[in-house]
């Protein structure tokens, strides 16, 4: 509670956070274009893949998110795909996730057992569809950079592929940090 004894929210996120070495690798790229262009946007969250959106939630019922998070239920392993880079102009580079039909259906799952559990919208996802990526650079990404990495990362090579068997409840603090992981 706040110092008025009104509940204090904070921000939450659901998503695939990479496994290593892929999760070393993608962070030693953000690590790059920070020390060449000082970009630190992306570099405030692990490597990760978003299965729901940042959203405020209370932290006295913090227990609750976990719990109802907990009662979801994966039916089996699955394999998920990066390969290269990809682009969402004029301000996104990312490393493009394969498209992947258990990963699709992992996300319509879980966006239903939030919505209906804990009454948690994903309205950005509703407009613009899922389409999982790993973000590189972003928020701090200028236009005339933007055209610049577009140019320096169409033919770059990227690949590695991972089981996936869980995801993560991630909380911000100062930076986005795993607090509950979830595994089959």
């Amino acid at each position: 509670m706040d110092e008025n004894g009104a509940m204090s929210a904070a921000k939450y996120f659901i998503a695939i956070v990479l496994p290593e070495p892929l999760l070393v690798q993608v962070e030693d790229i953000k690590q790059a274009l920070f020390r060449e262009y000082g970009l630190k946007g992306a570099l405030r969250s692990p490597a990760h893949i978003t299965l729901h959106r940042p959203f405020q939630w209370k932290e006295e019922k913090q227990n609750v998110l976990i719990e109802k998070l907990k009662q979801f239920v994966i039916q089996d392993a699955f394999y998920v795909q990066l390969q290269n880079f990809g682009f969402f102009e004029p301000r996104v580079v990312y490393v493009d996730v394969l498209k992947n039909e258990n990963l699709f259906g992992l996300h319509s799952g879980l966006v239903k057992h939030v919505k209906r559990e804990l009454n948690l919208l994903n309205e950005a996802e509703d407009l613009r569809g899922f389409y999982p990526h790993v973000t590189v650079a972003f928020r701090d990404l200028k236009k005339p950079l933007f055209y610049h990495l577009k140019e320096r990362y169409t033919n770059e090579k990227l690949e590695g592929e991972f089981e996936f068997k869980s995801f993560s409840l991630l909380k911000l603090h100062d930076k986005w940090e795993v607090l509950q992981n979830f595994h089959i």
